[in-house]
């Protein structure tokens, strides 16, 4: 089947639009998204090769068609040329051999293709290589596009992950779109999986739990945490599987205390706690919304760590999201002792640095307490992102003090 696509591909000239804005400076830096508003005449259907044209009609590059409303097509060259079985493995081992070279101790789960950063539009590969189990693979869909485009080079990503030692490989599309997972090839185990990040045990449902099973993207967060916690009194809110509390608990926090609204992600995070041979009168697991436990929660805490889900999922909702990151970070400053610290993090991509740093301004004055900015990160080295594509910068995390 793949190479019967690959002679369809050498054969069918793709569809031709043409840019409508004056965006080429915009894609020659390596922009790799052309919204719907700036191209001119119709696109083919999602997932579907394009040739990019300038105002002039000159070459610009190509893209793979997507059908959002707002992204029109996803730019994989800067130049004219087919993006076929070939293109997507030379891109994909260029992408597994950085995170082979800069792959970080005593870790087993790492992002392996992050989608645009990778110059994989789309794509998300993340690597599971389970504690007693095999080595296995959770591609991720973002959209109909990309998994249109994904049936197409299926054949190149699965021989370049089998030569890559992974036994399994499961695809998973996007929430939106109501399809469950379906394996690829091999075998990917059914319910909670083991993996090891420096050296700590997380446990997660690659079939079943959000994203691809974990949230990779804040294993240095975790174990900035870890370095933090000796003898502080914890509070990890929105905590899923607990992993910021397992680091906590790791570092030596006297107490930690985990909060999510899902009782199936306190048992998780209970289950984490043991897994790591923590004594379990140390953890505390509370199934409540996590604001409403903020108003009622009397203790204070030497360390708050705040990560909720995104508040500004789409760029109309980015002036509630900052109204509720505001609020937030006032209620959890309201918890935290004198010179007590605060890990924010927030994954809304819409929101960006300068903004997010603004609602914690607005929160100190609120609750009526000054802070210190002490550290600023993002996501680890496996979630790169493109220096012409700032909306990459999806994940901000700020570590403050309360000085009173």
């Amino acid at each position: 089947m793949a190479s019967s696509m690959g002679a369809k591909n050498d054969t069918v000239e793709p569809r031709t639009v043409k840019l409508s804005k004056a965006l080429e400076r915009t894609v020659r830096r390596g922009h790799p998204w052309i919204y719907r508003e700036a191209l001119a005449g119709d696109l083919p259907g999602p997932g579907e090769e394009v040739r990019l044209l300038d105002r002039k009609g000159r070459p610009l590059g190509r893209g793979i068609a997507d059908s959002s409303e707002a992204i029109g097509l996803r730019l994989w060259l800067l130049r004219d040329g087919p993006i076929d079985e070939e293109l997507v493995e030379r891109r994909l081992r260029r992408a597994i051999g950085l995170r082979a070279a800069l792959g970080p101790p005593d870790t087993s789960a790492l992002r392996l293709v992050h989608g645009e950063g990778d110059g994989c539009p789309g794509l998300v590969i993340d690597q599971y290589d389970l504690v007693d189990g095999p080595k296995v693979a959770v591609l991720r869909l973002d959209g109909e596009g990309p998994a249109r485009f994904f049936e197409r080079v299926q054949g190149a990503v699965v021989r370049t992950l089998k030569d890559q030692g992974f036994e399994g490989l499961l695809v998973r599309r996007d929430r939106r779109s109501g399809e469950g997972p379906v394996l690829s090839f091999g075998e990917v185990p059914k319910g909670r999986v083991r993996v090891h990040e420096h050296g700590m045990v997380l446990i997660g449902d690659l079939w079943e739990g959000q994203k691809t099973g974990l949230f990779l993207d804040h294993r240095e967060s975790r174990f900035r945490v870890r370095a933090l916690a000796r003898g502080r009194r914890v509070l990890n809110l929105y905590a899923y599987t607990g992993g910021f509390s397992v680091a906590a608990g790791l570092g030596g926090a006297g107490t930690v205390t985990s909060v999510d609204v899902a009782p199936e992600a306190i048992a998780l995070a209970d289950e984490t706690w043991l897994a790591n041979e923590l004594p379990p009168e140390r953890h505390r697991g509370i199934t409540a919304d996590c604001r409403d436990f903020l108003e009622e929660d009397q203790e204070r805490y030497e360390l708050v760590i705040s990560d909720p889900p995104s508040f500004a999922p789409r760029e109309s909702a980015v002036p509630s999201a900052l109204a509720a990151y505001e609020a937030l970070h006032a209620s959890c400053l309201d918890r935290l002792v004198p010179g007590g610290l605060y890990l924010a993090g927030s994954c809304s991509s819409h929101v960006n640095a300068a903004a997010f740093d603004e609602t914690l301004a607005r929160a100190s004055d609120a609750a009526g307490r000054r802070i210190q900015i002490l550290e600023r990160s993002g996501a680890p080295f496996d979630h790169p992102r493109l220096a012409a594509f700032p909306e990459g910068d999806y994940l901000k995390v700020v570590l403050a003090r309360a000085l009173d």
